[in-house]
C-alpha cells in the first residue's frame, strides 16, 4: 500500500467512477470492492470503498452518501506525449462533463483534470522568452491543447 493515495468522495458513484476511470486509461483495474452490510449508511450490497489503479496510481473511491461538490483547486495532471494520447484523454476523460481552458476539463462526476501534452513545459521553459511568451499565448486560447499551434507560435 503507498503511503498516501487519492481518495475520492462521490454520493453514490464510486463503482461506476471507477469503471469508468478503469476504462480510459491503460495498466488499469478495479484492485477492491468494500460493500455496506446491515449497518449501513449506504444500501446493503452497494459500494462503500472501491480500491482502483489508473495506468499503475492507486485510487480509492467512497460512496458517501451525500453528495460533496468538488472544485478546480484539485485535479489530476494527464501527462501526454502525443497528440493522439491528448485527444484521447481530452475526449474520454470530458464526455459528459465540462471542457475549460488551457487543458482544463471536469469530468461528468466534477473532478478536474489536466490534459498536459510534455512539449508544453518544454516549450514553455525554453531560454528564448519572446518564443515562450507566444506559446503563452497560444495556450490561452486554447481549450484543448494542441501540440502543433503550440509549436508554431514558438518558431
Amino acid at each position: 500500500m503507498k503511503r498516501i493515495t487519492p481518495f475520492l468522495w462521490f454520493a453514490t458513484e464510486a463503482e461506476e467512477a471507477a469503471q469508468f476511470y478503469v476504462g480510459i486509461f491503460p495498466n488499469s483495474t478495479i484492485s477492491s470492492v468494500t460493500r455496506y452490510g446491515d449497518t449501513g449508511p449506504g444500501p446493503k450490497g452497494s459500494a462503500l470503498t472501491v480500491g482502483f489503479r489508473l495506468d499503475g496510481e492507486e485510487f480509492v473511491a467512497l460512496n458517501g452518501q451525500r453528495p460533496i461538490p468538488y472544485t478546480a483547486a484539485i485535479s489530476f495532471v494527464v501527462n501526454c506525449t502525443t497528440q493522439d494520447e491528448v485527444d484521447h484523454y481530452w475526449d474520454k476523460l470530458g464526455s459528459g462533463g465540462k471542457y475549460d481552458q488551457c487543458g482544463w476539463l471536469a469530468d461528468k462526476y466534477g473532478i478536474s483534470w489536466q490534459v498536459v501534452p510534455k512539449a508544453l513545459p518544454e516549450l514553455l521553459q525554453q531560454p528564448d522568452k519572446a518564443k515562450a511568451n507566444r506559446v503563452m499565448q497560444a495556450m490561452m486560447q486554447m481549450k484543448k491543447i494542441d501540440i502543433a499551434k503550440l509549436r508554431e507560435a514558438s518558431a
